[in-house]
């Protein structure tokens, strides 16, 4: 699927949550292949949204501090894009169940806002959107493919399913050339690391660097973890292709990984760091998934993507990342 490296030259391309994790790599990437990058974020504090992120960039791409709940606002940013990757968003699930208006009016009310701007000012627009694996609550038989049943076990869960289906309906009642990609646990350079309520790995970098002690909750769950890159891959090819208009797909990682496996490597590869084992504390005890990897077969077959970067090569990138721009996150 190399085609879709030259289709972005010249192509109009917004990014909403364009200074956050994802949208910032996708933002790098985009650039490099001739696009036309529009950055739209709002910079909420925790959020993960960060200057920063787009330095080397910076002045090849446009950033308009805006936030997408603002309907006047996005009719007029959408106008003249040819491909939104719709990013922006409230992933922590601690804080959705803390404040769970606040996440509904952001993975909800932000998503039609995006839609209904698209379909009144740029109907031929094509959006993909980033949705999560969160959706589908504990596996019911593992691998998880795409046709399990979806029951969330928290609020942005269920909020991010629904900002999932509004792009979905778009597509089916109005003819919008509207997907979405299921993400599972995406890490690499630009994540947030500022806090542990958003990710979990991300915390685990940071304490990890600072030769901190890891507290791990089990540690015998296996998970799949995406490294960056290759979820940027998956946008740009999802970007250009109309198979994914009105469905969705999950990503995943080359394979299962045990937690305790998962910290033995981020501290091998960073020279520093310990973890111990401790008890999980109740609040987050009632919204773990256990184990809880996909089957990505869908995309493959359909989009020709696959995880390509094994853990070990992507925990080093990371780490070597924030060793050296560690100012600018901590």
């Amino acid at each position: 699927m190399a085609d879709h490296y030259d289709s972005y030259r010249g192509k109009r391309v917004l990014i909403t949550g364009g200074a956050g994790f994802v949208g910032s790599n996708l933002a790098h990437r985009l650039v490099a292949l001739g696009a036309g990058v529009l950055v739209v974020d709002s910079l909420v504090d925790d959020y993960g949204g960060n200057l920063f992120n787009l330095s080397g960039v910076d002045d090849q791409v446009r950033v308009n501090i805006a936030d997408v709940r603002d309907q006047h606002g996005m009719n007029y940013l959408v106008r003249g894009q040819d491909i939104i990757f719709n990013l922006a968003g409230q992933v922590s699930h601690i804080d959705s169940m803390r404040d769970p208006h606040t996440d509904l009016d952001i993975n909800c009310r932000a998503q039609l806002s995006l839609l209904e701007a698209c379909r009144r000012n740029n109907p031929e627009v094509k959006v993909v959107y980033a949705s999560t694996t969160q959706i589908y609550g504990k596996a019911l038989s593992l691998p998880v493919t795409e046709a399990m049943i979806r029951h969330p076990i928290d609020v942005n869960g269920i909020n991010t399913m629904a900002g999932e289906e509004y792009h979905t309906v778009y597509s089916n009642v109005y003819g919008m050339r509207a997907g979405s990609i299921r993400l599972t646990r995406t890490y690499g350079p630009r994540m947030l690391v500022r806090h542990n309520r958003q990710t979990a790995l991300g915390w685990f970098v940071r304490q990890a660097i600072d030769d901190e002690q890891i507290q791990v909750f089990d540690g015998t769950q296996k998970r799949d973890y995406t490294y960056i890159d290759d979820v940027v891959e998956a946008f740009l090819i999802a970007g250009e292709s109309e198979a994914i208009n009105g469905r969705v797909f999950n990503l995943g990682g080359t394979r299962p990984v045990a937690l305790l496996e998962l910290i033995d490597t981020l501290t091998r590869v960073a020279g520093s760091g310990s973890y111990t084992v401790v008890p999980f504390p109740e609040e987050r005890r009632r919204i773990d998934i256990g184990d809880f990897y996909t089957d990505y077969s869908l995309i493959s077959s359909t989009l020709g993507w696959r995880p390509t970067v094994e853990l070990e090569d992507g925990l080093r990138q990371t780490v070597e990342y924030y060793h050296k721009f560690k100012a600018h996150y901590w």
